[in-house]
């Protein structure tokens, strides 16, 4: 487990470390991590000085069978991965968690259906909960408006989260 940065305050969950990632040794380094820290606003330094980032799996699982994208990790990489995520939130307490793409979400929070819940806030034991879809270029998600004002709504409550602002009432 890598110490966490001072200041640190979200904990952001995706679902796997990609190749550019293992090589590099340091999540969100390639195209979706470009991605993401374009949606929320942030460059290299603030996205890491305010993100723990951590995954349901700990290793790179490969590429699909299709070759679009990277393998989805089976529930046993997966279940054999959860204490750390477990051991992490109990011990890093963050003040905001941030799932991203549907795995993580379903992992963390049991919910099935990513596109509903984007733009939705939860809880997990008292701490917020702000899912996104995966910034992956493999991704077809956004191609709709709806998606994309979803997305518009979840980076919007994201931002009040992290600023302690009060979300809005919906």
């Amino acid at each position: 487990m890598r110490a966490p940065l001072a200041g640190q305050r979200a904990y952001l969950f995706g679902q796997a470390p990609g190749i550019v990632e293992g090589s590099e040794r340091l999540p969100w380094r390639g195209r979706a991590g470009q991605t993401l820290r374009r949606w929320l606003d942030l460059d290299e330094d603030a996205f890491y000085r305010t993100f723990y980032c951590a995954s349901v799996t700990r290793c790179y699982p490969g590429r699909a069978p299709s070759g679009r994208g990277d393998r989805t990790p089976t529930p046993r990489e997966q279940e054999l991965c959860a204490f750390w995520r477990r051991r992490e939130l109990e011990l890093l307490r963050p003040q905001l968690i941030v799932t991203v793409g549907g795995l993580a979400l379903r992992s963390l929070l049991g919910l099935r259906e990513l596109t509903v819940c984007v733009g939705e806030r939860y809880e997990l034991d008292g701490t917020p909960v702000v899912p996104l879809p995966h910034p992956s270029g493999a991704s077809g998600w956004l191609n709709d408006e709806a998606n994309r004002a979803r997305l518009a709504r979840a980076i919007a409550l994201l931002r009040d989260e992290l600023s302690g602002r009060e979300p809005p009432l919906r």
